[in-house]
Formats: structure tokens, sequence, C-alpha cells
């Protein structure tokens, strides 16, 4: 079992920036891959971001690309996501989660295990 934290959402003003974490905990020994989802009211959770076990791979919806950027440190056991020019309409809820092997996905059915979630809200 894996478990998972997130912290750092919080308010801000669009064009604004916010770096989120996700603390991992439990059977950390394992080699495995980890991303990014949001979930929006009223909307689906979606992909953001993955990255594999060493940090050399990530995968990322091509719209974000250019702003949001994935990245972790296995030694601290902590995933990052930092986001840039923030738009209002990213307002969600932020889920970290993580795979049971390592290799990239995007579909969330691939994810075993999955935090509480963080709330990001982006003011216009």
């Amino acid at each position: 079992q894996v478990q998972l934290v997130e912290s750092g959402g919080g308010l801000v003003q669009a064009g604004g920036s916010l770096r989120l974490s996700c603390a991992a905990s439990g059977r950390t020994s394992n080699r495995y891959a980890m991303g990014w989802f949001r979930q929006a009211p009223g909307k689906e959770r979606e992909f953001v971001a993955a990255i594999n076990w060493s940090g050399a791979s990530t995968y990322q919806s091509d719209s974000l690309k250019c702003r949001f950027t994935i990245s972790r440190d296995n030694a601290q056991n902590t995933m990052y996501l930092a986001m840039d020019s923030l738009k209002p309409e990213e307002t969600a809820v932020y889920y970290c989660a993580a795979r049971n092997k390592d290799g990239l996905g995007y579909n969330r059915l691939l994810y075993s295990y999955w935090g509480q979630g963080t709330q990001g809200t982006v003011s216009s």
C-alpha cells in the first residue's frame, strides 16, 4: 500500500502560480510511476501529467506543456507540480496518484493509489 498526501493548493489570481506537492509513504521501496489529475466542479477527473520512477520521462497534456512542470524527488518520496500562468477555468481539485509499477500512463484506471486532493482556485 502507498499513501499519498497532497499539499500546496490555494487561491491565486489569474496569471499566478501554484506549486503542489505529493508526499508518499508506505511501500515506497517499489518502483512506481506517478501522476497528477484534476477535477473541476461538474466535470470528470482529467489527466494533467505523469512521471516515471526515475523522473527522466514525463508526459503531459499538450495544452499544459509550456505552463506545468512535473518532477519528483525519490529521496524525499515526494512529487511536485509547478503550475504557471494559471487560468480561472483551471480551478479544480488536484489529485496525485501512483501506479503499482513503472511506466507512464494518462488513463486514471492505471493508477492504484490516490491522495485526497488539494483545492486550487484561480480568481479572475
